[in-house]
């Protein structure tokens, strides 16, 4: 199995809908929204967290160019996709790897 999950996202935007349950990660191109699903259950299984939904976005790279000695280079950055993951009420992920203190 492909690995589906590469990494979470964490910007401004995504860490308030964090407080709503709603966590971004960026995955796989040709990923799917079960294979995503079950990427998630398996991989927080000791959390035992329960996924509601999952959304995804395709992104295309944006075009860039440079100035060099022999002339304009202009290129793309690479493209994404992009998984919004719902989690059940009262649910939590911990993206930052901080333990809660009791």
């Amino acid at each position: 199995m492909i690995e589906v999950l590469k990494r979470p996202l964490v910007t401004e935007k995504t860490s308030q809908m964090h407080e709503k349950g709603v966590y971004t990660f960026k995955v796989q191109p040709k990923a799917t929204k079960e294979q995503i699903k079950s990427a998630i259950e398996e991989m927080y299984a000791d959390e035992e967290i329960q996924v509601v939904s999952v959304r995804t976005a395709n992104y295309l790279g944006k075009p860039k160019s440079r100035y060099t000695k022999r002339g304009v280079s202009k290129g793309r950055t690479p493209e994404y996709k992009k998984a919004y993951v719902q989690l059940a009420e009262g649910q939590m992920i911990d993206i930052y790897g901080e333990e809660e203190e009791a």
